[in-house]
Formats: C-alpha cells, structure tokens, sequence
C-alpha cells in the first residue's frame, strides 16, 4: 500500500486521471493526496481508504469500509455502495456521497463539507457536529446529533431519535431547494420532505452550568 499510495501521490502532481484496478478492500487505499486529480477505484476498499485528502476527485465503484474520507479537507468521494462507520469524520470540506448505507456515527465531528447518503444511516450520526451537512435520504438510527454545535443534518425517512441536545427545525424553502439541487448532482430526481435537525445550543453554555454546580456543593 505504501508503493501505491506513493505512485498515485506522483500521478496526482501531474494532474493525471488515474485507474486503480484490483483493489481487494485493501485498507489505506488512496490516502495523503494534496493535489486536485481524477482517481477511479475499480472495488471495494478497506477502512480509511481516500482520508486525509485535499484536493482529488475519488470515485468508488464498490463498499468500503469504516472511516472513510477522515479528516478530508477539499475534493469528492463517490462510493456506489455501502460504507461501513464513521465515514466522513471530521472532515473540513468537500463532499462525500454514498450510494447505499453508511453505520454507526455517521460524520462525526464534522467541522465542515457535506455528506450525502442515498440509503440508510446507523446511530450517532452527526455526533458532536460541528459545521457542514448531512443529508440521509433514507432512515436515521438512534441518537441523531448526539452532542452537535453546529451544523444541519437532513434525514427524509425514519428518525430512531434525537441525541442529547438536539431539536427539529422547520425547513425553509430555500434550504431544501438546495438539498434537493445537491442530490440532483448525484442523479437523484426525487424531492422528499426532509426533517432539518439542529443544536438546541444547550451544551454552549456547559462551563457556566459547570461552575454553578461546584459552587452548589
């Protein structure tokens, strides 16, 4: 993995289209890329395939697994397929786009960008959210927006339930006419009715509620 991560960092300088064949949910695939490019993935991929990029163009045509697109800072992950936990933590920008479901904490600790999930997403997603959006056009998990601070998440189905310190917002008509442009981008015509999930901004003021108590005791 180190020799192809090496070479696709080489390509990448160069501006090239690269075609990665054979993959074998190898993990690590395609990390560490700082150049704008075209990278297609023929298979599956491990855990934190196309992380801590800025810049490239990564397509997937297959799963991958947990983590994927950690701590991006620019570019675009395509996966047509499943992604296992975590994908999208803790990215700063870009977009990533799941084609089937995505698990468990879903984009984590996001701190900007957007995730977009064309199926179903599992507990914990958006988990201490800072900035960006989330848009699951499929059913949520358990705990949605656990703990967030900032950002909106989208979910057109089912919510489990609300995390700590989140709450539903109506939508207006210009924030969904944007989601809904954003899934058109990925060949998604339908406009479902979304419910728009927020910080209640309670945990904002967890030091002053933190001095109160230990002056109580």
């Amino acid at each position: 993995m180190r020799a192809l991560n090496r070479r696709l960092k080489d390509l990448a300088a160069e501006g090239a289209e690269i075609t990665v064949t054979n993959p074998g949910a190898r993990h690590n695939t395609g990390v560490g890329i700082f150049h704008p490019c075209k990278i297609n993935i023929e298979g599956s991929v491990g855990y934190y395939s196309a992380s801590m990029i800025d810049g490239p163009e990564i397509t997937i045509h297959g799963n991958a697994g947990w983590a994927l697109g950690e701590n991006m800072m620019s570019g675009k992950i395509v996966l047509t397929k499943d992604a296992g936990a975590s994908v999208a933590s803790t990215i700063r920008g870009g977009e990533v786009f799941v084609g089937g479901n995505v698990g468990a904490r879903a984009g984590i600790s996001m701190k900007g960008g957007a995730l977009i999930v064309k199926g179903n997403s599992g507990f914990l997603t958006g988990f201490m959210m800072q900035k960006g959006r989330i848009i699951v056009c499929g059913d949520a998990g358990e705990a949605v927006g656990d703990s967030m601070y900032e950002g909106e998440i989208y979910v057109a189905g089912n919510v489990g339930s609300l995390g700590n310190d989140a709450v539903v917002e109506d939508a207006s008509e210009d924030e969904l006419l944007d989601v809904w442009a954003t899934l058109e981008r990925y060949g998604i015509a339908e406009r479902p009715t979304f419910t728009k999930i927020v910080s209640g901004k309670k945990l904002y003021h967890m030091d002053s509620l933190e001095r109160l108590e230990k002056a109580a005791i």
